[in-house]
């Protein structure tokens, strides 16, 4: 039933002035600007947090498009060499090309990956639905032969995923292990809240055995335990995993993790495009927009 509340919510939401969206999507988003997203990783720095930056965008369907787009990250490469911020960069295939044309989309990125490299920086490819999986690993796995400063993201929810897992140690992979945002076939895709984190112990512990780079990107205070555990039991050395967390999500969380010693990176997104990220986030987690709309009734106390 609060599911459905949720949903309707989302669709409430959409209706609002993009003025009330963004009074409460500004907490989970850097803001319009390069220089918002600049300010907010200094201030992530001076707590000792590491960040990785994000041009909003995806989904782009003009070459002339995808230009922009990658002018876009190469301005923010440059930017973080010039402000020595701890952050790098994370992108979106999708908005460099991929459904335009494979090879296109690979020179685009290969182009970033080669200034991230100059720079001594990383670039983190994101994954993004099923319809996009096998070509995201194909641009990674040609980059990979060439470069050692990009990585990849894998999603626990997909059923194939510990395979993938499996065939990418192979080439020493840098990962982000999440669970997965987007609605998938339940054929390909875990349903369950538990099996979708049993499956992400399972690939972060083959990650862990095989002593690749894994970024846990999770808020789930069961997965952050597991992952220590499984950080104790296998005895994996502290330059070989970080946490990774949303801006704006669960920060005592965040903070507790930072206090034990470890390392956290924040997704810091940012750019014109934050409308339609904030209210695709709110359809694939209704929860949030149930949180938003009580905070507005709340705000108007």
């Amino acid at each position: 039933m609060l599911m459905l509340i949720n949903k309707i919510i989302v669709s409430v939401v959409k209706l609002l002035p993009k003025s009330v969206v963004f009074f409460f999507a500004k907490r989970y988003i850097a803001g319009e600007r390069l220089q918002d997203a600049v300010n907010l990783v200094k201030e992530l720095n001076k707590k000792g947090i590491f960040a990785t930056m994000d041009v909003l965008g995806e989904s782009i369907t003009t070459k002339e498009e995808v230009i922009l787009a990658k002018t876009e990250c190469l301005a923010v490469l440059n930017t973080i060499k010039q402000n020595e911020l701890q952050s790098n960069l994370s992108i979106k295939p999708t908005q460099l090309g991929l459904n335009i044309d494979l090879d296109f989309a690979y020179n685009q990125i290969r182009e970033i990956v080669v200034k991230a490299k100059e720079y001594g920086n990383f670039v983190r490819i994101d994954m993004e639905d099923s319809s996009c999986t096998d070509k995201t690993i194909t641009v990674f796995k040609r980059l990979r032969e060439e470069f050692d400063n990009v990585g990849i993201v894998l999603q626990s929810y997909l059923k194939r995923t510990h395979a993938d897992v499996v065939d990418l140690n192979k080439i020493n992979t840098n990962y982000r292990l999440c669970k997965g945002i987007y609605i998938e076939p339940a054929e390909i895709a875990f349903k369950d809240r538990q099996s979708v984190r049993d499956s992400y112990v399972r690939c972060l512990e083959q990650m862990m055995k095989d002593k690749v780079y894994v970024g846990i990107a999770t808020h789930d205070d069961y997965l952050v335990n597991a992952a220590l555990k499984l950080k104790k039991d296998l005895d994996v050395a502290d330059n070989l995993m970080e946490f990774q967390m949303l801006l704006g999500v669960k920060e005592d969380l965040r903070d507790k993790i930072v206090k034990e010693g470890h390392k956290v990176r924040i997704y810091v997104p940012f750019g014109k495009d934050w409308y339609k990220y904030s209210i695709r986030r709110l359809k694939e987690n209704p929860n949030v927009a149930g949180q938003m709309f009580a905070n507005l009734f709340k705000f108007g106390k």
